[in-house]
């Protein structure tokens, strides 16, 4: 199942709160059809019916089914730089 960085955890949680002030805003990963393992990231007021949930300290994600099994071991990170932008990176798990 996909992880979280801290770092994301807190970016997901700023951008969700600028978002809607609806407790199940948050971020949704899905495929693109026209882009075979392509994914496309957005702020979501609410999962899809199908949708598998990841809520990890208030921080939500939704991932369509495609996203599910393409981000399966993976985890993902989150940044900000100094004018505000927001990047997201996706990395192999670590386990230790």
């Amino acid at each position: 199942m996909l992880t979280l960085t801290d770092n994301a955890v807190q970016v997901i949680r700023d951008l969700t709160a600028q978002a809607t002030e609806s407790g199940e805003t948050g971020i949704r990963i899905a495929g693109q059809a026209d882009e075979p393992g392509a994914l496309l990231l957005s702020v979501a007021e609410a999962p899809a019916a199908t949708d598998q949930v990841i809520d990890v300290e208030g921080a939500r994600v939704f991932l369509d089914s495609e996203a599910a099994d393409v981000l399966d071991d993976k985890s993902l990170d989150a940044s900000v730089d100094d004018q505000g932008g927001v990047s997201f990176r996706i990395e192999q798990q670590r386990f230790m």
